[in-house]
Order: structure tokens, then sequence, then C-alpha cells
């Protein structure tokens, strides 16, 4: 998913690597394993902390002896699917007062939709100006 985030494709990124674009296929499917130095090389290329790679893994194993869970370091949530990748990433190239304009527009269509917020009490969007650039 981060490869995809950065827009770079399987070739590129093989290359960049020293493997086979079709090697690489293996290691983003859990075909093949990946050495710890291969992950190094990759968190690297791919411009992210290690930790990227073990967002999926129970939160408990992330604690380390004696720590409890809600001590042990949160990666963030999981990108699920191409969308959301996609989404993130064309979000990113926007501006600041366009994702703010996006993310109001986002939250109060999920707040009609989950009935959190009625309609009518839900704060109007205006139409405004934004400056592009």
């Amino acid at each position: 998913m981060r490869r995809i985030l950065l827009g770079r494709s399987q070739e590129v990124v093989a290359a960049q690597l020293g493997v086979s674009f079709q090697q690489l296929q293996k290691y983003e499917s859990g075909a093949n394993r990946v050495s710890a130095s291969r992950l190094f090389d990759l968190a690297h290329i791919l411009m992210t902390p290690i930790a990227y790679f073990f967002e999926d893994m129970p939160p408990d194993l992330g604690a380390t002896p004696g720590e409890t869970q809600d001590e042990a370091v949160s990666v963030g949530p999981t990108v699920q699917n191409r969308m959301t990748v996609d989404l993130l990433r064309d979000f990113n190239r926007l501006g600041s007062v366009q994702q703010r304009c996006v993310l109001d527009l986002i939250k109060a269509i999920a707040e009609e939709r989950s009935g959190q917020s009625p309609a009518s009490e839900a704060p109007k969007l205006t139409r405004r100006r934004v400056r592009q650039g």
C-alpha cells in the first residue's frame, strides 16, 4: 500500500531493491518472506519507518515486556484498500485550505449517514471561494 500511495510502480521499486518485479510481487502478497535487511531497504526506498510494515500486528505484540497494551506505540490506522490509498495520495496533493474543505464535507456526509447528527442540526455547507495555489 505504501508503494501505491507514493505512486511508484513495482518495476521501479524492484529495480531500486535489486530484485525482479515478480519477486517484489511475492513479497507484497506474502508468498515469500522478507529478510530484516531487505525490509530495512524497503523502508528506506518507500520513505517510511520500519514500524509501518507491522501495523496489522495485534497490539499486544507491539508492547515490550512489562509494558501494557495501552502504553505500546501506535503506528496509526491501517490502509485497507486501494480506494483509501488513492484518496490519501490525492488529498495530500491539495493545499491546506482545500484539505479543510474536503475534510468538512466528508465529516458532514459521514455524520448524516451514521445518524449521529440529523441533517437539520448539521452545519450547513456553504460555498466558499477557494484560492488556487
